[in-house]
């Protein structure tokens, strides 16, 4: 079973870790084994959060989404979950 998690950021730069890193040591803790990737839907953050979820992904499983412009929260949830690939989605805010 693979996990997709969607987060959708705007100036996140500074929160995206901590996210990141609790959904990788709470998934792991409680469903060693089994496959999950988080997807980083950013709306062309001024503070450049894209940049920090590039770097996320040298580590963890993130795939990082970058909009052109900013769209809000619910375009961006949907643009997430079309690319999830996940038997199951959640969503969550950075």
């Amino acid at each position: 079973m693979l996990v997709s998690f969607v987060i959708p950021t705007y100036n996140e730069k500074e929160n995206l870790p901590v996210i990141v890193k609790s959904i990788s040591e709470v998934f792991s803790s409680m469903l060693p084994g089994e496959e999950y990737e988080i997807l980083v839907v950013d709306d062309n953050s001024p503070d450049k959060t894209w940049k920090v979820a590039e770097e996320l992904a040298k580590e963890y499983p993130v795939k990082l989404l970058k909009k052109k412009k900013k769209q809000g929260l619910g375009v961006a949830y949907r643009h997430g979950f079309a690319h999830a690939q996940g038997d199951v989605i959640f969503e969550i805010d950075a």
